[in-house]
């Protein structure tokens, strides 16, 4: 008996506030469920430490980014603290083509872009426990000056309202807990049956006897 089969994969975007997790979830998340794909993001911001071009985020020149964006080559693009910021649409129309789903880690700006033009995607909005654990971890970042560090936190105050814009939410309270919440988002998402290819399963279990 054949196994259920999806007719192509979907996209995630994970949101939330700077200092809620969402690198972190999505690194876990690698780890934990088979068929799904990270789309790495284009941006004019220079490399952080320890991040890795084409691995973390596609590094380009001011130049390079408009030309995709002028070739309509992205699915969305925002200016964040001054840099820019974009997701190419060939990686997830090809990765989604072949069966994998695909995750997104986007600010609010890209995820209202992406919804315009993805509607099928699935959005997930990650929020921290409390303002004081967000604050918490935005200084624990190190690589911000106070005056960014503030604008982050204030910034996040107007973003906790986006969250009535997603389909689920998510409370990083805890890591393997939220990791888990997501997986069981996804899982679920795979098994809806306008995603399924039934036909051929269908007609297998009516050829076997009971």
């Amino acid at each position: 008996m054949t196994g259920l089969k999806r007719k192509k994969g979907f996209l995630i975007v994970l949101s939330g506030p700077s200092g809620a997790g969402k690198n972190t979830v999505v690194n876990e998340l690698s780890e934990r469920l088979d068929g799904v794909r990270y789309s790495v993001s284009v941006t004019t911001r220079p490399p952080g430490p320890g991040e890795i071009d084409g691995v973390h985020y596609k590094f380009l020149t001011h130049d390079e980014f408009r030309k995709m964006q002028e070739a309509g080559e992205l699915l969305e693009w925002a200016t964040v603290y001054g840099n820019l910021y974009g997701t190419p649409c060939s990686f997830i129309e090809e990765t989604t083509s072949q069966g994998y789903d695909v995750i997104l880690d986007i600010d609010i700006q890209g995820a209202r872009q992406v919804r315009s033009r993805w509607p099928a995607g699935i959005f997930v909005y990650l929020v921290p426990p409390s303002m004081a654990e967000l604050w918490r971890r935005i200084c624990e970042r190190g690589r911000d000056s106070e005056e960014e560090t503030a604008t982050r936190f204030e910034l996040a105050w107007d973003e906790l309202e986006a969250v009535y814009e997603y389909d689920y939410v998510i409370v990083n309270n805890n890591l393997d807990e939220a990791v888990d919440n997501l997986c069981a988002i996804i899982k679920a998402e795979r098994s809806k049956v306008t995603r399924c290819d039934l036909t051929g399963f269908i007609a297998d279990l009516k050829g076997h006897e009971a």
